[in-house]
């Protein structure tokens, strides 16, 4: 289990490594054409690394076309409950907000596919709070039946589970999962999730353990940005997405970046992160790793996003709503937090033409892994 290699590091440690790198060591980096190591990693994400960055702009570029081509795939996601036991102190849906709650009944969920339907997406993104009795696996199995009789993949991102409970979604056609750390530092994670199942750091931590082993088509990692030094947490995410690789071999991979935006409870980051910081984080994933797919939403504004299509990103939502019924049902209930992008996916679809760029619509089948 990645426990087990997890609990051999030292957060400042590593974070006191990543800042002590130097041009030269990003120039090393820059320069390899064999895989990458955890220690190139450190120096694309050090400090150091920002006076490249119109040269990691490039070779991240350069990596993705050779390894996706010019296709971008587009995704929205759908919110189906906001019942929570957490109370994460930066989340919209955390137990202590005093909001309606809502979970879509199956005839809501059916209203909400049928608007969703209309914009063209064939991948969608299933969310959800973390609810054992309102929005866990019982409900799932009713539900995500509706969902892939209309769309080819099925993403989800709800509360973790056991393998077992994997095991039955996947059998219903799931395709993947998104579960982010939130935050790697150990030492500060209760301080963010002081309540609830999710204050278990290890258990969440284990989680792309479980879906590994469950045989899942794709796994979606990452933190939130905002909680914590977003270079250490970086090297985390990398080196938990390289035991993954290696253990769990048949999976996919996707990383996502969720930088922190505003929502009910008046969260203020603890840090942040400028636009040249992120496309920084972006291009140095892309050179670590050649086959990740990267993932970029809504939280992010206009001009940033049309900048990203370039510099690696593969995958990117449009039109979302980040509040149970968005879509159709509930337009005004409470969202999990603003977006920034609000253009609509017919929007979206002409910014990527424009740049030279294939709209993809479905991800690719499994069978052709």
């Amino acid at each position: 289990m990645f426990k087990e290699i997890f609990d051999t590091y030292n957060w400042e440690e590593i974070k006191q490594n990543i800042y002590s790198k130097t041009s030269a060591d990003v120039e090393s980096a820059m320069s390899k054409t064999q895989r990458r190591t955890l220690e190139d990693f450190k120096a694309l994400v050090s400090p150091a690394a920002i006076d490249y960055i119109e040269q990691m702009a490039q070779l991240s570029r350069d990596l993705t076309l050779k390894r996706f081509g010019k296709n971008i795939q587009m995704y929205i996601p759908v919110y189906i409950s906001n019942e929570c036991h957490n109370s994460c102190v930066y989340c919209g849906f955390s137990k202590k907000n005093n909001i309606k709650r809502i979970t879509l009944t199956e005839e809501q969920i059916l209203k909400e596919i049928k608007e969703i339907k209309k914009l063209g997406f064939e991948h969608i993104l299933v969310v959800t709070g973390e609810n054992d009795l309102k929005a866990g696996v019982e409900y799932f199995k009713k539900v995500l039946p509706l969902f892939k009789s209309e769309f080819t993949h099925v993403s989800m991102e709800i509360q973790p589970l056991m393998q077992s409970g994997y095991e039955q979604l996947i059998q219903l056609g799931l395709n993947t999962i998104l579960i982010y750390q939130e935050t790697y530092n150990k030492n500060f994670y209760k301080n963010f999730h002081p309540a609830g199942k999710k204050s278990d750091f290890y258990f969440r931590l284990e989680t792309p353990d479980r879906l590994g082993k469950a045989n899942i088509n794709k796994i979606g990692i990452g933190f939130l940005i905002g909680l914590d030094d977003w270079r250490t947490e970086a090297f985390y995410t990398s080196l938990h997405l390289n035991y993954l690789e290696k253990n769990y071999w048949k999976t996919k991979y996707s990383i996502s970046f969720p930088r922190l935006r505003p929502a009910a409870g008046e969260f203020e980051p603890i840090v942040n992160i400028t636009d040249k910081e992120l496309v920084q984080l972006i291009c140095a994933y892309r050179i670590f790793n050649e086959n990740v797919e990267l993932s970029i939403s809504t939280r992010e504004s206009e001009k940033f996003r049309d900048n990203l299509i370039k510099l690696g990103i593969t995958n990117i939502s449009a039109g979302s709503k980040t509040n149970p019924g968005g879509y159709s049902v509930f337009k005004e209930s409470l969202k999990q937090f603003e977006i920034h992008d609000k253009r609509s996916p017919e929007e979206i679809s002409e910014i990527i033409k424009q740049q030279g760029y294939e709209v993809v619509w479905k991800d690719w089948d499994k069978t052709y892994n």
